[in-house]
């Protein structure tokens, strides 16, 4: 399938969330608003005890955000509506009342590296180097660092962040505390997604909900905070420097 999506399916009271676009799984505003949707409802659908976060094709987890959407945005307040897409989403994450695991096959870059880190539990396989690209292009990793630096620390985001270039290998982000687990091939990562999702099924669905709460703890503040984010990347990518940069990308 060629055409973006957003589907969900629920196989032993876990319920599949996989996105795909077919630029390397880059999410345009409306996928992002699907998303969030998506995630919504399973956190209040009976049926789902536990969510698993994935994405289509096997190269690449997640883009970022649409750089063809990026390119088109000529004021402030559309900025800030771009850039409120991913904050959207980790908020749903963020306020979910169920477990998210996270399975991520390939390599992921800016707002993915993001969605990764605001699962609850996060596997991956060799091939899942991570990027945050956004200095590159005259902006910053603002919406999703909080959730970055919250899973890795300050100082590994930090790195990753001022190291806009450089892709880091699967293994180091396990260092890091973003990925649990780094597999050999997807084959071992859904195995292993799946066994971990069942497993997760058979537990106290209050005491989950529980846990959650304390592992999020500290973060009351999100809704405010990553709408102040998204306004200051709206602000950046307007500025001059930005403008030149995503020319070169048309």
């Amino acid at each position: 399938m060629t055409q973006p999506y957003v589907n969900q399916t629920i196989e032993n009271e876990v319920g599949y969330i996989e996105f795909f676009h077919p630029a390397h799984n880059s999410l345009p505003g409306d996928v992002l608003a699907k998303l969030a949707n998506t995630i919504k409802e399973a956190g209040q659908n009976d049926a789902i005890k536990v969510i698993v976060l994935k994405s289509g094709g096997d190269r690449t987890f997640c883009a970022g955000a649409s750089f063809n959407e990026l390119i088109n945005i000529n004021d402030a307040a559309t900025g800030k509506v771009f850039f409120s897409g991913f904050a959207n989403v980790i908020n749903a994450m963020r306020k979910c009342p169920k477990f998210i695991i996270g399975r991520i096959q390939g390599k992921t870059v800016g707002g993915g590296v993001g969605l990764a880190a605001s699962t609850d539990y996060c596997m991956g396989t060799k091939f899942a180097a991570i990027k945050l690209s956004e200095l590159n292009i005259g902006i910053g990793p603002f919406v999703v660092g909080p959730a970055i630096e919250r899973k890795m620390g300050l100082s590994a985001m930090s790195q990753i962040a001022i190291d806009a270039n450089s892709f880091y290998p699967a293994e180091w982000a396990k260092q890091k505390g973003l990925f649990t687990h780094v597999f050999e091939s997807t084959e071992e990562l859904d195995k292993a997604v799946k066994a971990t999702a069942e497993h997760l099924c058979t537990y106290n669905i209050e005491a989950m909900l529980e846990m959650k709460k304390v592992f999020w703890k500290g973060t009351d503040n999100w809704d405010d905070l990553l709408a102040e984010r998204a306004e200051t990347s709206g602000r950046l990518v307007l500025s001059e420097f930005t403008k030149e940069k995503l020319k070169t990308y048309k």
